[in-house]
């Protein structure tokens, strides 16, 4: 079990946690969300013992093992199998003490604990964990140096993943993986046998791999059951309730003070007065809602339309060096409005079909017709490093905006989603997420028919990913999309292509179809279907449930709400009769009894008001999940 108690975190004067207290059960799977920047990666580092606490504390069981993925890649000689293998540090150390020991009863305890910890499928269980993150049976046999930093990266993961940690931490694994080994990690997950705390803002990843949400949110922790589209829906309403109570607290608030502004002074209303006052000492103030608005995505229109198909491919062939194709026999083509998502695995040639397109490579054989005119801009994570590390975003605009006036070059960079502050602030110096933003506007400054993203969503909160789905999804050129992000492309994809066996070819079934294609594990649509609407049925059947336990309240809540308004009309009436300056003179005995019941009037309101409140207190406490 996980107990964080009263935790405050700053990091170089910044509050990021506030006396924040979470409990995690043994074997919980849980998600940890929040925008970027609110602290989950310096959260890890406490429970970790990496980071001291301002307040607080994480309590661990004894012995409890920890496992999070290096921030270093392997970059050995050794093979990946083996590197896996020694994850596993008992395993390895009994292993090695077999070969010394020579006490008998020692050697019956190694092979004890040996069988007892599943030592002789350790191997078969390395392959498998390996494979799932896209190593085949030659590639585990190489050398780690003999592989890209990214692909180490997915090593380092494969090893924390077979040491089999009673606590796993996981800080955006699927940033170095695509999407066949996001689908298997999702699958790994949600079997793994111990509790997982999962960094991530991957939204299929968590309704899939998690069973439950950790949402670090305004320096707090909040613990919510189920995957994120119910968390979400859940936060959504939590969130309206709160801003229609606090607006019902507010006018309550205005009405209490109301009396006792009026009547603090009078002798004979005192009693009553004191009595509100201490009303509202006891109403604990409902807090707004914080705007913590997301800055949208633009992409600006293509300056001139091209006719389809903007990019056609006959029997094609390209590849790195000549009569060595990395693609073949390539027969497409896409139309001005197209939006396709690439599948397939990395390593099948996906970025070189990008290349392609972009004009980055040349075909080798075959015919490419390119329509003319057409403008065609590709972004790729890869390309942050082009990035001038000491110009700003303001400069970097500047150089395709050598004669605009500076306010043209500010409203610009404004367009790529990135806030006043961060114009003026060098390259090295802003967040992956804002680096992506200035890139992304960079690419797509030109007005492109075609736009590529390779991976756009990896340095992107969940919120900004929704922005950049609204964003190409008005964009009114043709998109193709490289992503492990499911949900950026089902909200966006209208085609899918999958890139395998050195072919290029439409792909008829959906993202569910691929899922099962790559993990194996069979999507019932019409089984989750069916869940879904139980899950719904059972809401509106417990909030019905409730709201018939609170009915009596309900309706006295409607009698007093219907004798107030009696009470208010006749008031007025009372009022009116009152402002007549004849009636004084013409019936004087009439206009002192009015004043009179006028008065009672309001002490019966004031009584019925007072009433009003504590039932609905009592009724909102009732119904509310």
């Amino acid at each position: 079990m996980l107990m964080i108690n009263d935790l405050s975190l700053r990091i170089a004067g910044r509050l990021l946690l506030d006396h924040a207290s979470l409990t995690l059960p043994a074997g919980t799977k849980a998600g940890l969300v929040g925008r970027n920047g609110t602290g989950k990666t310096t959260l890890f580092r406490a429970i970790t013992g990496d980071m001291p606490s301002e307040t607080g504390s994480v309590s661990l069981p004894k012995g409890l093992r920890i496992g999070q993925v290096a921030q270093e890649a392997p970059g050995t000689e050794e093979p990946l199998i083996d590197i896996v293998l020694k994850a596993d540090t008992e395993r390895a150390a009994l292993l090695e003490e077999e070969k010394t020991a020579t006490d008998p009863h020692r050697i019956a305890e190694i092979h004890i604990r040996l069988a007892d910890i599943d030592a002789h499928s350790a191997e078969a269980r390395a392959a498998t964990i390996l494979a799932g993150l896209g190593f085949d049976d030659e590639a585990q046999k190489r050398p780690a140096s003999s592989f890209s930093g990214g692909w180490r990266m997915r090593v380092a993961l494969a090893a924390v993943l077979f040491s089999q940690p009673d606590l796993l931490l996981l800080d955006e694994p699927t940033n170095y993986l695509d999407l066949e080994g996001t689908l298997w990690l999702e699958t790994y997950v949600a079997k793994y046998p111990h509790t997982v705390l999962l960094i991530s803002h991957d939204r299929d990843l968590l309704n899939r791999a998690v069973n439950s949400i950790v949402h670090l949110d305004q320096k707090t922790l909040t613990f919510w059951r189920g995957g994120y589209d119910q968390f979400e829906r859940q936060l959504s309403e939590q969130r309206e309730l709160q801003e229609k109570g606090r607006v019902k607290q507010e006018a309550a608030r205005k009405h209490l003070q109301s009396f006792v502004d009026r009547f603090r002074a009078k002798a004979s209303k005192a009693r009553q007065a004191q009595s509100r006052i201490k009303a509202l000492e006891r109403m604990k103030p409902i807090s707004a809602l914080v705007d913590d608005h997301v800055r949208p995505f633009h992409f600006p229109e293509p300056v001139k339309t091209v006719a389809s198909p903007i990019v056609a491919l006959d029997r094609v062939e390209v590849g790195y060096e000549p009569g060595k194709a990395i693609l073949k026999k390539m027969s497409l083509r896409i139309d001005a409005d197209d939006r396709i998502a690439l599948l397939g695995a990395n390593g099948n040639g996906k970025s070189t079909f990008a290349k392609l397109l972009s004009g980055r490579l040349k075909a080798e054989t075959g015919t490419m017709t390119i329509a003319p005119g057409l403008k065609v801009a590709i972004f790729a994570q890869h390309q942050l490093d082009d990035l001038r590390p000491e110009e700003n975003a303001y400069e970097h605009v500047r150089r395709l905006m050598p004669d605009a006036p500076e306010s043209k070059v500010r409203g610009k960079v404004a367009q790529f989603g990135l806030a006043t502050e961060k114009m003026n602030t060098a390259a090295k110096d802003l967040s992956g997420g804002e680096k992506a933003r200035l890139l992304m506007g960079l690419s797509a400054f030109d007005g492109p028919n075609l736009f590529i993203l390779d991976e756009p969503t990896n340095h992107l909160d969940i919120d900004s990913r929704e922005s950049l789905i609204h964003a190409l999804n008005e964009f009114p050129g043709a998109v193709i999309l490289i992503s492990h992000d499911r949900h950026l492309l089902e909200a966006t994809a209208d085609r899918l292509w999958l890139v395998k066996d050195g072919q290029v070819n439409p792909y008829d079934g959906d993202l569910d179809d691929y899922r099962q294609l790559v993990t194996g594990v069979s999507v019932d649509r019409r089984e989750r279907r069916e869940a879904e609407k139980a899950s719904k049925a059972d809401r509106r059947r417990e909030a019905a449930q409730r709201r018939a336990a609170m009915e009596p309240v309900a309706k006295e809540i409607r009698a007093t709400e219907a004798l107030m308004d009696r009470i208010r009309k006749r008031i007025d009436g009372i009022e009116d009769q009152l402002a007549d300056p004849t009636l004084y003179e013409k019936d004087p005995a009439a206009a002192t009894q009015l004043a009179k019941e006028r008065s009672q009037l309001g002490a019966t309101l004031a009584g019925h008001e007072e009433k009003w409140l504590e039932l609905s207190a009592e009724y909102e406490e009732g119904t509310a999940e």
